[in-house]
């Protein structure tokens, strides 16, 4: 660790301003971050009271997480230069710490008018198209403290614009790793797919080696998409943190215009305490959120997801499907609300969390919620938690596998609804890091023998259209 460092018990307004001031931000920016900081320093972890005693948020220690007062450049370790030589080839972005280290954007997107920047740069670059959507699509700074906090102290951060009628074909690949000092990162990422665009963008975020108690490495994100009117974004994020000693809270906004569409797939494996909340705000007629979120936790993880589909557009359509499987002690917290504006007319919305326990130790919670302000619409949600079936187990044993096989193949069938709704090369990456995490080994995407294997498996499979939410026996 280096000696220019603050802790985030230690942050103050002075730290907000230097941090605007190093960057030479605009007066707008800083404006926001003098008034998001306020919110941060009054606001408690939890804010809703119907969560408070559900939440684990304060498996954050203020005092053992430290940010540098500096913009550092890191020297990519080995595994990290496996990672750059395999996306060379790939349009991608690579960050450790607060730092660029590899961006790789082909000549065709370049002329194309397709921007893939830090954010320091695009906002000196690109600040009319920043601001006039962040005054369009006003954030409440009051109803999260760690929103406060990533859009006040938010040190980083990668933007990716797509221009009107540009249609990206391959994804778009964002490595997010923590330094190797153990500081840690406050991160803001912005996405804008302009009118008649589609685009694919598959995240992945790592930790570090495991430090000792006396820090706690982590990453707070927040992650803006604005998503044009008639166009399609999708955001795969695959989060393999350092089970030991670090977290991870990540707010997610997706606003979604007139017939527009926001997928999110989400897998979430690492880090000793996870919390995401995303919000589907759904503003013009015809506007589709999707959220699939797989969750694996194991010893003493704690996960904690907050869904919400909002729907302010008439004829609007959100989905929302999480399942988690719980080993060992772990545990996993679903909370989700649909919520249906007046002028949401013929709004159709599902919400449903399940979850699997595989140990007597494991526990779940699911909080499912409906705020309904017109008719006309159709609203339902599901929740489920139960221990893994003792007679699923013995007849599986008694076909020959094991009581450890018997399990995965258990978990394999639960999770396969969601994970075929991901594509082939996600539905590999899922398996991959899932396959590794129950057999203790690194969680790190990599083109091993295992994982060309498995890609050959899936790209055979007969990938399956069926809309997994029409099966519900609400829309039967």
């Amino acid at each position: 660790m280096t000696t220019n460092l603050i802790s985030l018990s230690s942050l103050d307004d002075k730290y907000v301003k230097e941090k605007s001031n190093m960057n030479s931000e605009p007066e707008w920016l800083m404006e926001i971050r003098n008034n998001a900081f306020s919110n941060y320093s009054s606001l408690p972890h939890e804010v809703s009271p119907l969560y408070k005693k559900y939440s684990d948020a304060n498996l954050l220690y203020p005092d053992r997480v430290y940010l540098s007062q500096e913009t550092k450049s890191y020297i990519p370790e080995d595994y990290i230069n496996e990672r750059i030589r395999e996306l060379k080839k790939e349009t991608s972005i690579l960050k450790i710490g607060s730092s660029i280290v590899h961006s790789n954007v082909s000549d065709k997107l370049l002329k194309q008018g397709v921007v893939i920047s830090d954010l320091k740069s695009a906002i000196r670059d690109h600040g009319n198209i920043i601001r006039e959507r962040m005054n369009s699509n006003q954030l409440n700074y009051s109803e999260d403290k760690f929103l406060a906090l990533e859009l006040s102290c938010f040190d980083s951060g990668i933007f990716v614009y797509i221009p009107r009628n540009i249609i990206i074909d391959d994804s778009i690949r964002i490595i997010d790793v923590l330094a190797p000092d153990g500081t840690s990162s406050i991160t803001r990422n912005i996405v804008i797919a302009d009118s008649n665009s589609k685009a694919s963008i598959v995240q992945e975020i790592y930790s570090n080696k495991q430090f000792d108690d006396k820090i706690q490495q982590s990453l707070f994100e927040l992650l803006e998409c604005y998503v044009g009117s008639n166009s399609g974004l999708e955001v795969v994020t695959l989060q393999a943190m350092n089970e030991k000693n670090s977290v991870n809270f990540s707010n997610r906004k997706a606003f979604i215009e007139k017939d527009a569409k926001m997928s999110w797939y989400m897998g979430l494996f690492g880090g000793q305490l996870s919390r995401y909340k995303i919000d589907n705000i759904m503003k013009g007629e015809g506007a589709t959120a999707e959220d699939v979120e797989i969750i694996f936790g194991t010893n003493d993880q704690s996960f904690d997801v907050t869904s919400n589909l909002i729907h302010y557009g008439p004829n609007t359509r959100g989905r929302v499907l999480s399942k988690s499987v719980m080993k060992d002690k772990s545990k996993s917290l679903f909370k989700g609300m649909i919520k249906i504006d007046k002028s949401g007319k013929s709004a159709e919305s599902f919400l449903a969390g399940h979850a699997i326990l595989l140990d007597k130790g494991a526990k779940s919670d699911t909080i499912p919620g409906l705020e309904i302000e017109t008719n006309e619409v159709r609203a339902t949600h599901a929740a489920s938690v139960a221990q893994i079936d003792e007679n699923q187990i013995f007849y599986l044993m008694s076909r020959g596998l094991s009581n450890e096989e018997a399990k995965r193949e258990i978990v394999s069938g639960f999770l396969e609804p969601l994970s075929r709704k991901m594509g082939p090369t996600i539905r590999a990456w899922i398996n991959y890091l899932i396959e590794n995490k129950w057999l203790g080994k690194p969680l790190l995407l990599k083109t091993d023998e295992a994982m060309e294997y498995l890609l050959e498996v899936e790209k055979s499979r007969y990938r399956e259209t069926e809309d997994i939410f029409e099966k519900h026996y609400k829309y039967r």
